[in-house]
C-alpha cells in the first residue's frame, strides 16, 4: 500500500482555497481537499506580527505525489511562502487509502508558463 499524506496548506479567501482545491483534484495531485471555515492565524512575517484570517485547506495525496503538488501548489498559491506541510497517515480504512492512491496515479502537474 502506498504511504497517504494528509497534507495543509492555508488561503488568504474562499476563492482562492476553491481554485486551489479544484485545480489539485483536476491534475491527478489530491484525491479529496477539505476547505474548511475561516481561521484567524497569527503568525511573524518579515519581524512583525501579523493576523489574517484564512481558509484552511486539508489535502489527501500519496506520499510519490508529493514533489508535483508541492510544484502546483508553488505555482498557483498567491502567497510567497505558502504554509505547505505534509502529515504521514499511520492508520486508516484500507480501501479508503486505496482510494486515494488510485485517485492520484494519473498524469504529472505541469506548472503553468510564467510570461
Amino acid at each position: 500500500m502506498t504511504e497517504v499524506l494528509l497534507v495543509l496548506t492555508t488561503l488568504p479567501d474562499r476563492a482562492s482555497a476553491n481554485t486551489l482545491a479544484a485545480r489539485l483534484v483536476e491534475e491527478n495531485l489530491a484525491a479529496c481537499v477539505n476547505i474548511l471555515a475561516p481561521c484567524e492565524s497569527v503568525y511573524r512575517w518579515r519581524d512583525v506580527v501579523e493576523t489574517a484570517t484564512e481558509i484552511p485547506l486539508l489535502i489527501k495525496t500519496a506520499h510519490t505525489r508529493y514533489p508535483a503538488l508541492e510544484a502546483a501548489v508553488q505555482a498557483l498559491h498567491p502567497y510567497e511562502v505558502p504554509e505547505l506541510i505534509a502529515l504521514p497517515v499511520t492508520h486508516g480504512l484500507a480501501a479508503y487509502l486505496d482510494w486515494v492512491d488510485a485517485s492520484v496515479t494519473m498524469p504529472s502537474f505541469t506548472p503553468p508558463a510564467i510570461a
